[in-house]
């Protein structure tokens, strides 16, 4: 369904990733874990063709830079980026005119039921709570049904209700044939939902290992993440902190409707 293959990007003489390659599965999750600054978010980026890198993404043998690729591929991003002239209806039905989606209003009807938005449907995107904002985010994200979908921290800021619904979705999905990538660092949300985990550092995959392997193995997923990420030698410490200072101004003007605002010599910033 969704395979990378040798992607590196590159940051001026830094390698935020570095020759990243795996197949993803129909019908699985897979979770995507690292300390900060492994290039997690950036893989997600390049593999939707927000950034420029070498390599290959493809779904079913389709490039991600093909438009017929990206109908099916959805990304919901760690930080919300709506627009303040927009209501959250608004939002919604914007997004459903992009995808040219058909009969959508009751599946928006029944995520803002789910995510109790329904009563927040006149406000405008720059008037909710951080926590709403990052409900909208996810509503915007599930509501064209991707065939494949890449979620960035999705849990941050949800309440425990919204975790229970997204956990419901995701599940939903996965028994519909989908493809699910999460990346996470809350390891414990993630227990009852993977079926592989992708362990990345300093832009390379470490680990790669499914479920009945890691049951085998007699670890938990927990006792896997720190065996392999800790123990960082100086190097690669200051490699870390240098990729996640280079990725700070990413966190503005990214949008799930259109490209805000892009630099070609440094990262695109959300």
């Amino acid at each position: 369904m969704l395979s990378v293959k040798n992607v590196t990007k590159k940051y001026g003489k830094l390698k935020a990733l570095d020759d990243v390659s795996f197949d993803l599965k129909e019908g699985t999750v897979t979770v995507l874990l690292g300390p900060n600054g492994a290039g997690k978010s950036t893989l997600m980026k390049s593999a939707i063709g927000y950034l420029k890198y070498e390599g290959e993404v493809t779904i079913n043998g389709l490039s991600t830079k093909n438009e017929a690729a990206r109908r099916v591929l959805g990304y919901i991003p760690e930080l919300p980026s709506l627009y303040g002239n927009l209501t959250v209806r608004e939002h919604m039905e914007f997004l459903a005119r992009v995808y040219k989606l058909k009969d959508y209003k009751d599946k928006i009807n029944s995520l803002f039921s789910d995510f109790e938005l329904a009563d927040k449907e006149k406000k405008f995107g720059d008037e909710l709570s951080k926590g709403m904002q990052q409900k909208l985010n996810l509503c915007l994200g599930l509501l064209p049904e991707p065939e494949v979908l890449m979620l960035d921290e999705p849990m941050i800021g949800l309440d425990p209700h919204a975790i229970r619904k997204l956990k419901e979705k995701m599940i939903d999905m996965k028994n519909s044939g989908a493809t699910l990538l999460v990346s996470t660092h809350i390891i414990d949300t993630m227990d009852e939902l993977w079926d592989r985990t992708i362990i990345m550092q300093g832009g390379k995959i470490k680990a790669d290992i499914t479920k009945e392997e890691l049951l085998q193995d007699g670890r938990t997923l927990e006792q896997l993440f720190f065996d392999v990420t800790e123990g960082l030698s100086s190097d690669d410490m200051q490699e870390g902190a240098l990729k996640e200072e280079t990725e700070k101004p990413e966190k503005k003007g990214f949008s799930l409707f259109g490209k805000k605002k892009k630099t070609e010599e440094g990262p695109v910033l959300r």
